[in-house]
């Protein structure tokens, strides 16, 4: 790679006895020798691995020809999914996307990109359908079964505008289905009702999958580049699944460093960033890290602030607060348009000492003065530097945060590729709903909850 992120440890070095990192370092390489050879538990799920490389051309250009089609009839996408089914999408069109875009009406012609189907607030819903009924829109849903409740009840409500819009046949243009090859509800659907359909491969989950169509779909519809996004996922994966350079491979360093942390008893982990783009990057990599580690009673907490926004609301708390956490600092290269402060007579606000000088340089320093201050504080801080925010890099650093949570959660001697918490949620939510086959857990939590019969 002609330009690599890098970790720095120089606000993080002094928190780690030398024996901890010592030996954290040989537990890394031996998760990451049992992550490529997939024999750790979970192996039927790391069809993530070779996903970059197993991307075609042939795949790009029908994604691509969708996503043209979709813009040429749709004035907005709505994409129907929860967790790992719009996470991913949403934080790399929101990482790319101009933040202005929607209310730029020379760019008219542009598709947006709305999400239902991660909660079930009905006042919301109300309010998107309300919104949409004069509007010309697609929906892609996206559900390897299509019987989880929130995305199927949105796209119930939302199926039932699109006929009421454009009758059964104009309907049918206008859904796009992203699930299962075979086997669910949806494909059922689908195949029943004449959608375009995608396929969610059986051996990549949910939080992994912003590399299928997936994530791929909704983010060409968005107008990003997924040719660029897929090639700096392609380059990472070459660099990580180098054997030969386990001792600078950067998705064991991570590992490694925030485990050693971990094991000083600090048991949250907060991504810091500095750019307002990356607030959905963020969510995205706290359901990976979350829904990844935290089984047996283990694994850190992934928590995230945006800075220096956030610095007004938690930075109390992160400077003088419980001495439990512990940060990784996500910063970027150079903007794409840089701004010179320049000065203004009478000084009012007291910035003329900033005269001639750049606002990213500005930003540099309130990150650099921030590090200091937090780990003068007992906040050991993990540097991340990216070159630059654009697709290519997020391709990089999505593969990147993948593979060294593989590694982690294989340290902390866990199955990082299930969710067995999620699914004890989603069955009492179906008892209690009355769904058919739960009658006897639905009795169980009604005698818990005090529900006389």
């Amino acid at each position: 790679m002609s330009q690599n992120i890098q970790i720095k440890t120089r606000f993080s070095d002094r928190f780690i006895p030398s024996i901890s990192l010592s030996e954290n370092k040989e537990s890394a390489i031996a998760a990451y020798k049992k992550l490529i050879s997939r024999s750790g538990e979970g192996n039927e799920f790391l069809g993530w691995i070779d996903l970059p490389d197993q991307i075609t051309n042939e795949n790009l250009s029908r994604l691509e020809n969708t996503a043209k089609r979709i813009q040429e009839i749709s004035d907005y996408l709505v994409v129907v999914g929860i967790g790992g089914s719009y996470l991913g999408a949403r934080a790399v069109i929101e990482a790319i996307q101009n933040p202005f875009s929607a209310f730029d009406k020379s760019n008219s012609s542009k598709t947006q990109i709305l999400y239902a189907g991660h909660h079930l607030d009905p006042d919301y819903h109300n309010e998107l359908i309300n919104f949409l009924k004069d509007k010309d829109f697609s929906v892609n849903v996206i559900s390897k079964s299509g019987t989880t409740t929130e995305p199927a009840v949105a796209f119930r409500l939302l199926i039932d505008l699109l006929e009421e819009k454009y009758g059964k046949e104009g309907t049918k243009s206008r859904v796009v289905a992203t699930t299962d090859a075979s086997k669910g509800a949806l494909k059922k659907f689908a195949d029943d009702y004449g959608f375009e359909t995608f396929v969610i491969p059986d051996d990549v989950g949910g939080r992994f999958s912003v590399l299928t169509p997936v994530g791929l779909l909704p983010i060409a519809v968005a107008g990003a580049n997924i040719r660029d996004l897929v090639k700096g996922a392609q380059e990472m994966r070459t660099d990580l699944l180098d054997e030969n350079n386990t001792t600078t491979n950067l998705a064991i360093k991570y590992a490694y460093l925030r485990n050693a942390i971990y094991q000083t008893g600090r048991k949250v982990e907060i991504l810091v960033n500095y750019n307002p783009a990356f607030h959905y990057f963020s969510e995205w990599w706290k359901q990976l890290y979350g829904e990844s580690e935290g089984k047996s009673q283990k694994g850190i907490f992934p928590a995230s602030v945006d800075l220096t926004t956030d610095l007004h609301s938690m930075g109390q708390y992160i400077q003088d607060g419980e001495r439990m956490l512990f940060e990784t600092v996500v910063s970027f290269g150079a903007p794409k348009k840089d701004i010179e402060l320049v000065e203004r007579d009478g000084d009012v606000d007291g910035l003329n000492y900033l005269k001639g000088k750049q606002l990213s340089w500005v930003g540099e320093q309130a990150t650099l003065g921030t590090l200091v201050a937090h780990t003068d504080g007992g906040v050991p801080c993990i540097e991340l530097n990216i070159p630059k925010l654009n697709e290519f890099y997020i391709g990089q650093l999505i593969y990147f945060f993948e593979f060294a949570c593989g590694v982690s959660g294989y340290m902390l001697g866990v199955n990082p590729f299930d969710q067995p918490g999620v699914e004890d949620y989603k069955n009492n939510m179906f008892a209690l709903l009355g769904k058919k086959g739960y009658e006897a857990q639905k009795k169980a939590i009604e005698k818990k909850l005090g529900v006389k019969e």
